[in-house]
């Protein structure tokens, strides 16, 4: 996945498209079939307790979701549109370091699954979780809903 994009092109298109990554300060350290690592620096996301806003915490962990499932859509050919429906996180220990978010994507036969709903219905719904680190050590889990809505050849969509 992704041969043709070495992480720091993957990072610009973040930054071209989904603006809040760049003063997030999210980069991609990997992004192939296996799944997506983001990180981030508590400089760019600290709150009033020295700590990553819940926030900024959320936000990478559904951008890692996001950037997975849209490169793993494009390697496969399908231009989509991915959006977040819903999702949850939950907090083990504070973040007091710069972090990373790591999303294992999906295994072979629940993509597979998944790309043959899209090519039935235009539309298909996937769960992709993410756990974030703070060193090697877990410091959060999320569990999000994403949906990917196919779109027409030519159709522009900017991210």
């Amino acid at each position: 996945m992704t041969a043709r994009c070495a992480p720091a092109e993957i990072t610009a298109y973040l930054h071209r498209h989904i603006p809040v990554s760049a003063h997030l300060g999210a980069t991609v350290r990997r992004c192939d079939r296996d799944g997506v690592v983001l990180a981030a620096p508590l400089a760019a996301n600290i709150n009033h307790r020295s700590t990553v806003f819940g926030g900024s915490a959320s936000a990478v962990a559904i951008l890692a979701g996001w950037t997975w499932l849209h490169f793993a859509l494009r390697d496969a050919g399908r231009h989509c549109r991915v959006v977040i429906q819903r999702n949850s996180m939950e907090y083990d220990a504070p973040i007091d370091g710069d972090f990373t978010a790591e999303c294992a994507g999906m295994p072979a036969a629940g993509w597979d699954k998944f790309l043959e709903t899209l090519r039935r219905h235009r539309r298909a719904r996937t769960e992709l979780t993410a756990v974030l680190k703070l060193k090697d050590a877990t410091v959060a889990r999320f569990d999000g809903e994403y949906v990917a809505v196919l779109l027409e050849a030519g159709a522009a969509d900017s991210a």
